[in-house]
């Protein structure tokens, strides 16, 4: 299915969520949705920064894929009856800076964010998938479907990032270690807050 196009036909009864492992679900949609506001956040900050040069259209390609993203992960919200987390004020400013800051480095600094991110991502959206592979997959195979999809876009958009001559970013290790840390730190707060 295209990004954002998995479709997932759920009812608003009880009934038609019976025998989900409703803790499971809520933690993996609410901190995927904020994971998807977060990276929406980090490319409208690159895309102030860089939309008018030679890479704003490679950026503005993957924003319009997280988009799809996060519009998928509202609907999920709904249907599943799941909360945001608190925090998304706090990721709304801080992902459009993370996004501002790595532009200001020029292009190679918003490709070595965009690497860091990404490769986050995408290992944490394989976590998802073993848990819910490991619950049932049948269960969740509507879900399954979604987070593998993204999972892939995530993959793609990391290679992009690559391709744009990310790791010549002057301390690329330092920047990619301390943003991938800073993504371990939400998504870890974004689960349970």
């Amino acid at each position: 299915a295209p990004a954002g196009g998995a479709s997932v036909r759920l009812c608003s009864t009880g009934a038609a969520r019976q025998g989900i492992n409703q803790p499971v679900i809520e933690r993996i949609i609410r901190v995927d949705h904020a994971g998807e506001f977060g990276a929406n956040r980090i490319y409208a900050g690159q895309m102030a920064v860089l939309g008018r040069s030679s890479v704003g259209p490679v950026i503005q390609q993957m924003w319009n894929q997280e988009k799809d993203h996060l519009k998928k992960f509202n609907e999920l919200m709904v249907a599943y009856r799941v909360r945001p987390t608190v925090l998304l004020p706090f990721w709304n400013v801080a992902g459009f800076v993370l996004g501002a800051g790595s532009a200001l480095l020029g292009k190679k600094g918003a490709m070595a964010c965009t690497v860091a991110v990404e490769e986050s991502i995408s290992e944490h959206y394989n976590n998802q998938i073993r848990t819910l592979v490991e619950e049932d997959p049948e269960k969740y195979k509507e879900l399954l479907q979604v987070i593998k999809q993204f999972r892939d876009d995530e993959r793609e958009h990391h290679d992009i990032g690559l391709e744009h001559d990310a790791e010549a970013t002057p301390a690329y290790s330092v920047l990619k270690t301390a943003i991938q840390l800073g993504c371990k730190a939400a998504i870890f707060l974004s689960e349970r807050i």
